[in-house]
């Protein structure tokens, strides 16, 4: 997030640009889980449910068009096929076909990208699969061989013709994946999740792996983006360079936190824009 020896800021702290994500338009049909106005109001960056573990053509449709209307960037949020269990069920899923499944859910969501005025420029994955291809290099080849598959499409991707952007974890396999590729490999923090001392997300299923105390949220997000580092779990503090920092949409009182995370980091002297 920050260079040593770049530009400094007007604090006098090395600059620091920043985007904030967050996941949108994760209802379905008459249910709905995020709100997708409030924090398009806030966020840079906004990682759409294609279908697979949440969202609708008509959810897609609208938050496609509230983003062009705000310049907030597009990005398909891509899963599993697991809408009973919100993308969060391990699965195995022969590579083949998670390529496939890839590249339809990123051409589902740049239909309406492409109908409100925009694009989609990025990809991240969501849930079980975001976890599984931190460490699993044939789901990881997998994912990136369905965004090659995706960016083909005339005018796909990142401005410069650099092709789709892939949002994940530091030190991912992903990443790495995407690196090979020739794609842009985007590095992404949490704000609101709890870290291993080698800089892995705390599985879910663990006591405080999410963080709930907005306070600690707030506070965890600034340190991040400056370059601080964060508590981990077990003890010591992790480091967690990354270009884009995640604010989870469906948790209770998202929107408002959202907020206070973007005024805590503009008083922090941090730039936010978009990074694809």
């Amino acid at each position: 997030m920050h260079d040593p020896d770049g530009p400094r800021s007007s604090t006098g702290r090395p600059a620091v640009v920043l985007d904030l994500n967050a996941d949108l338009g994760e209802g379905f049909g008459r249910w709905t889980l995020t709100d997708d106005e409030a924090l398009l109001s806030v966020v840079t960056s906004a990682n759409v449910a294609c279908g697979f573990h949440a969202g609708d053509p008509s959810t897609m449709r609208r938050v496609c068009e509230s983003a062009a209307a705000r310049g907030v960037r597009i990005g398909a949020q891509v899963s599993y096929r697991d809408l009973a269990g919100f993308g969060r069920r391990a699965m195995d899923v022969p590579p083949e076909e998670l390529a496939d499944e890839v590249a339809y859910q990123i051409g589902a969501l740049d239909v309406f990208a492409r109908a409100a005025g925009s694009r989609v420029a990025y990809v991240k994955p969501h849930g079980a699969l975001y976890n599984r291809v931190v460490a699993d290099e044939e789901q990881a080849r997998a994912v990136i061989a369905g965004v090659l598959r995706a960016g083909a499409l005339p005018g796909a991707g990142a401005p410069g013709g650099q092709g789709l952007a892939v949002l994940g974890l530091p030190g991912s396999r992903l990443l790495a994946a995407a690196s090979e590729a020739g794609l842009p490999a985007v590095r992404e923090a949490f704000a609101d999740r709890a870290y291993t001392r080698e800089g892995r997300l705390v599985p879910r299923r663990e006591p405080g792996a999410v963080l709930h105390d907005p306070d600690a949220v707030v506070g965890r997000s600034v340190a991040l983006a400056t370059g601080e580092g964060v508590p981990a779990a077990g003890g010591g503090r992790v480091d967690v360079a990354a270009r884009s920092l995640c604010l989870h949409g469906d948790t209770p009182g998202a929107a408002a936190l959202a907020v206070r995370v973007r005024d805590a980091l503009l008083a922090a002297d941090v730039t936010l824009e978009p990074f694809a």
